[in-house]
């Protein structure tokens, strides 16, 4: 029996353990629902399938077990937001294909004091910074080799990476297209008739907190660091022709999501659609002049896996909604509403940021946004600001490996281990809860 075979054969055992466990207490498509998403959640932790394939699942199985409609299923992975991730996925490759990240690497770098704990500050800002428009995993895969090159210091590479791989989740809130729960937010948000985040709006409500957990992450991975210097090479060559050309769609992106923002009661905004500024910004990189992306040679660089990935945590959130099993389970959360908001808050967020540990931040989020939306509504509380502070949560998990990519990444290179990395992440993740509901009681529920 081969090893594929096994880790199938698991995640079937544990789909069918699941049912016979929920089918006393919920209905049968309910019991169906848990037992397909354990199904999913193993075959995408084990790797017993490609997660192209298990994403792509739903429009199976949720039809078959009379969950979803065929229709209904394959809707989820046509929503606008996966064209708004299609958009920023292809600037990312022309800033890839153009070696741009690199310049802005080594900028980032000239920027900070020739000592430890000014590169661990300059590559904590450039990862997160690099991961509010790149993926977190790409951003994390793109620095780490350039900084274990700084030092030939174990503790010194062990801090480094630990940099890149916190930046990079710490910074991919920054944007709604930083990360997967960002979007899965937006999504819900928009399925549900919950007025949408803007861009630049998103982008105001946290980089209070991006910028507080950049200064609390480089000052802590720099404690006892204080007197070592050292000299990297940060020699910034000239932009080329094509950098140009990328910098200047990325510039222009920028001002015309500025110009299409609405700053009420003052400015309606354009009313565009953000995914279609997106998208458009990363087709025109195919045309001229620019031609900085060339269809047969870089259409395997989109993550079309990723895309699916969405689909199916925009078609796991419909179903709890259409079954009724987000009502089941806010129903037991529904008491805890009447605690103190503050309270309340803060249990969600350490509930999303601790179980997101072990478990895939993608599915755990478009699992828990249906069921915050029905207790937050029974219980009279702000729907969006509590979406908004799970889904923040969901990014900032810094104890395990297993937890996000950039600290699986991290992991890979050797000169991390398990024991440092929970210690210094069992501090981030109680920092990154307080400051979340800190930033939400304070700027969130004045704005939102």
């Amino acid at each position: 029996m081969t090893s594929q075979t096994k880790k199938l054969l698991l995640a079937l055992l544990l789909c069918i353990l699941s049912f016979i466990g929920m089918v006393a207490f919920f209905t049968l498509e309910q019991s169906f629902l848990v037992a397909f998403i354990v199904l999913m959640v193993t075959l995408w932790t084990n790797e017993g399938l490609p997660l192209a394939v298990v994403s792509l699942l739903p429009v199976i199985l949720f039809p078959a077990a009379g969950i979803l409609s065929t229709k209904a299923t394959t809707l989820n992975y046509a929503n606008p937001i996966i064209y708004l991730f299609l958009g920023g996925f292809l600037l990312a490759i022309a800033v890839e294909k153009t070696g741009l990240h690199k310049w802005i690497s080594k900028k980032m770098l000239g920027l900070f004091p020739k000592s430890a704990r000014g590169i661990i500050f300059a590559l904590i800002m450039t990862s997160g910074l690099l991961s509010s428009v790149l993926s977190n995993t790409t951003t994390t895969l793109l620095l780490l080799p350039i900084a274990l090159f700084l030092t030939d210091l174990d503790k010194l590479k062990l801090r480094f990476a630990l940099a890149i791989a916190y930046g990079a989740s710490v910074g991919g809130i920054l944007t709604p297209i930083g990360t997967p729960p960002n979007l899965i937010l937006m999504g819900v948000m928009h399925d549900m008739g919950l007025e949408p985040i803007a861009f630049v709006q998103w982008i105001w409500m946290v980089a209070p907190l991006v910028l507080m957990m950049f200064l609390i992450v480089g000052y802590v991975l720099s404690l006892g660091l204080e007197d070592i210097d050292i000299e990297p090479d940060v020699y910034i060559p000239a932009l080329n022709k094509e950098q140009k050309k990328v910098l200047f769609v990325l510039s222009g992106l920028i001002l015309m999501l500025f110009i299409n923002a609405p700053i009420k009661p003052y400015y309606d905004g354009l009313g565009l659609s953000e995914a279609g500024i997106l998208l458009g910004a990363g087709l025109i990189l195919f045309a001229p002049p620019l031609s900085i992306l060339d269809w047969m040679e870089d259409k395997n660089s989109i993550p079309f896996r990723i895309m699916f990935l969405f689909g199916a945590g925009f078609a796991i959130a419909a179903a709890f909604t259409q079954t009724g099993m987000a009502k089941e389970i806010a129903s037991y959360l529904i008491s805890l509403a009447n605690l103190p908001i503050v309270i309340f808050m803060l249990i969600v967020a350490a509930m999303v940021t601790f179980t997101t540990e072990v478990t895939s931040n993608t599915a755990l989020i478009s699992i828990m946004l249906p069921i915050l939306y029905v207790v937050a509504n029974e219980a009279g509380l702000d729907v969006r600001l509590f979406m908004m502070v799970a889904t923040v949560c969901a990014s900032y998990a810094f104890m395990l490996p297993i937890a996000t990519p950039p600290n699986a990444i991290a992991m890979s290179t050797g000169v991390v281990n398990v024991k440092t990395m929970a210690m210094y992440g069992i501090v981030f993740n109680i920092v990154g809860i307080i400051l979340i509901v800190t930033v939400a009681q304070i700027l969130w529920k004045r704005v939102l």
